[in-house]
């Protein structure tokens, strides 16, 4: 059985709490649009990381290879002096998008580093090949971090979502209802005793609509003059009439 909450059964709680369920109501509706909009979203992204990730996998595995056989060709020394020559990296640029309310990350790379800054005098093809292969792998990285964070931001508020829409459809929405139950019950039981307190009251206070019994009966009339007359029913309740006095 849902709890309910504890204020008073008046009809000024009953209204507050039914604004509160139509709001509940409401609000349960929108957060469960944008949690099924957010998982479709989600489950696009997140094959859209998984296979970015894959082919960065290769890339770098592959770009890797090529460095240490340019190692064991040049050696490391000779390798760190070529790696200061580069000056020129790749420029980055964030523009912001919302899904749903959540502001996902829009990455863009602007430039690439030249492909042959250091000498050629003293490298190797080793080296050429290694400094194309991580080349190809920088162009990869910004495309691949916007979509992780954009999963992982998704991710995260997705699952705000969902404990919001529970906590709405097993505490809320069910303790409001169980408290509106519990006023109508009260205001209702007020009013029955209320109506049976007036009838009784009205009963009291009402006008008795039977009388006082009205007396019958016989009595026997001698005239002074000694003349006997038939006798007269009194049924003025003992009051004197006119046929007394003939």
């Amino acid at each position: 059985m849902p709890q309910r909450l504890n204020i008073p059964p008046t009809r000024s709680s009953l209204l507050r709490t039914r604004e509160a369920l139509e709001m509940a109501r409401e609000g349960y509706d929108i957060l469960d649009k944008k949690r099924e909009v957010l998982s479709t979203e989600l489950i696009h992204i997140a094959h859209d990381a998984e296979r970015l990730e894959g082919q960065l996998q290769e890339l770098l595995a592959a770009a890797y290879q090529a460095l240490k056989l340019a190692k064991m060709a040049m050696g490391q020394e000779h390798i760190e002096w070529a790696a200061l020559a580069v000056n020129k990296t790749v420029e980055v640029g964030i523009r912001p998008r919302s899904v749903m309310g959540v502001v996902i990350p829009m990455i863009e790379a602007h430039g690439e580093p030249p492909e042959t800054p250091y000498g050629l005098g003293d490298t190797t093809v080793a080296l050429d090949e290694a400094a194309a292969r991580f080349r190809g792998v920088l162009d990869k990285i910004p495309s691949l971090c916007e979509t992780m964070t954009a999963a992982w931001r998704l991710a995260r508020e997705l699952q705000k979502t969902h404990r919001r829409v529970n906590a709405l459809e097993y505490i809320f929405i069910p303790e409001y209802e169980a408290t509106i139950a519990y006023i109508e019950s009260v205001l209702e039981e007020r009013e029955r005793e209320e109506t049976f307190r007036l009838k009784r009251l009205k009963s009291t206070l009402a006008p008795a609509t039977v009388g006082p019994p009205r007396r019958e009966y016989v009595q026997p009339y001698r005239d002074i003059s000694g003349e006997k007359r038939s006798p007269y029913r009194d049924i003025g309740g003992g009051r004197v009439t006119s046929r007394e006095f003939g």
